[in-house]
């Protein structure tokens, strides 16, 4: 197999062949560029990583700063008074200010670090969920959730005796909106649904769902964005929703790092979810009040330098403009969309490109997923193959798993043709031993 990164629009069946506007060709020479800030990606030339939404790898910038904040200001943040540690408080209190600003949240102290997407959500179903949904109560969920949104809720429900709704998905892989009307009541308390399907790509309209929900009921609506604020822009303040969260490791940031964006009046109601330092005001012998935002829920000793790492990334991606990361993987995705289509054997699962994000779930005839990425990884090649954490999506596309190959800044369309022509490997091999 070649592993010269370079175009292959000459390539594509003219019946399949994506447009390349004079807009596409910036973005496939900057892609180069971009691959040349990843280090592990500069130093394996031949490595067709299309696993990004499990995790992104990470640029020079962000693995600087995260050294250097080692190096030159590492100390236990807010209570040490000390000039290296007023440093450190600061370098945290900066890192807040500025990922706050890149999802569009204007109050920073509303942003609270978590260790990733999970933990944000357990946060929101533990201490709002356990305080405000009571027996009879009915939370509404989407048939594509990743399991980070679904069980949390899931669990919820059975713990307290509310009823759990799943609102199933159009034939293309979307939220049914209409069956979504129909199930919100005055008994509905939360609405949770991603703002990216992590299995599907799919895009929903955040904003036309919140509008909907807020039509029918008062409830809580919670958004998941672990797959959108990586790829798109992201204004959470302009969103509509009460609560949003996402990982750090999937914008190019470290992993162990998170947040979650809230309304300051249901997080200044909530209970913490954690006990310990750093989020009490006074502890009494029988009775404690609690810190201020954003402290009263980041108990304990602060990941300081994974904030630090997360506001490098964030920097990163802002260089970069998010209006030209989504160009930019959406085009690979309809070119990869295009190439798979015509291959025999294969099938797409979820909407069209011009609804997806940077990611292509398909499977092939007579290859389980785990054996296809087994032999393309042989080529170079790495995808993620698994139902995705999303057991009940997997079972309502009637499959046990599909093959799963995600885009980000630092692919083109070299990734796209290995990718393809391993798959045309897989079935020769397949095909072979059937022989």
């Amino acid at each position: 197999m070649s592993t010269t990164r370079r175009t292959i629009g000459g390539a594509v069946p003219a019946s399949t062949r994506v447009a390349q506007t004079s807009r596409d060709a910036p973005a496939r020479s900057a892609a180069s560029s971009w691959r040349a800030d990843f280090p592990l990606l500069a130093a394996n030339p031949s490595l067709h990583y299309l696993d990004s939404a499990a995790t992104s790898q990470k640029p020079s910038a962000v693995l600087d700063a995260i050294r250097s904040y080692y190096e030159h200001d590492n100390a236990n943040p807010h209570r040490g008074a000390y000039a290296l540690s007023v440093r450190a408080t600061e370098r945290y209190h900066e890192a807040r200010v500025a990922v706050a600003r890149f999802v569009g949240l204007r109050d920073a102290d509303c942003l609270i670090f978590t260790r990733g997407t999970t933990e944000a959500l357990n946060l929101v179903a533990t201490a709002w969920g356990r305080t405000n949904v009571q027996r009879g109560d009915e939370i509404v969920v989407t048939a594509m959730e990743h399991h980070a949104n679904f069980v949390p809720w899931q669990q919820l429900a059975l713990g307290v005796g509310a009823q759990l709704h799943i609102v199933p998905l159009t034939s293309d892989g979307r939220i049914d909106q209409e069956r979504l009307a129909s199930l919100l009541s005055a008994k509905t308390r939360i609405v949770a649904f991603p703002h990216v399907s992590n299995a599907l790509g799919t895009i929903n309209p955040v904003r036309e769902i919140a509008a909907l929900a807020r039509q029918h009921t008062s409830a809580l609506i919670v958004c998941d964005g672990a797959q959108g604020a990586p790829h798109m822009p992201v204004d959470f303040d302009a969103l509509g929703v009460d609560f949003y969260a996402f990982s750090g490791h999937k914008m190019c940031g470290p992993m162990g790092i998170g947040a979650l964006l809230g309304k300051r009046s249901l997080l200044e109601a909530m209970p913490p979810y954690q006990m310990g330092g750093d989020m009490i005001e006074v502890v009494g012998d029988f009775a404690t009040t609690w810190n201020a935002l954003p402290h009263k829920f980041e108990a304990g000793t602060p990941n300081v330098a994974d904030a630090v790492g997360l506001a490098a990334a964030v920097a990163y991606l802002e260089k970069i403009g998010m209006d030209e990361v989504s160009h930019h993987e959406r085009a690979l995705v309809a070119l990869a969309d295009a190439r798979l289509r015509a291959m025999s054997g294969v099938v797409i699962h979820g909407p069209r490109p011009e609804h997806r994000s940077g990611v292509v779930s398909f499977t092939v005839d007579g290859i389980h997923p785990h054996d296809l990425a087994t032999i393309l990884d042989e080529r170079g090649v790495c995808i993620r193959a698994g139902h995705h954490c999303a057991q009940p999506l997997m079972r309502r596309l009637d499959v046990a798993a599909t093959a799963r190959a995600s885009f980000y800044v630092y692919n083109d369309e070299s990734d796209v043709e290995a990718l393809c022509e391993g798959v045309v490997a897989a079935q020769q091999v397949f095909g072979d031993d059937a022989a």
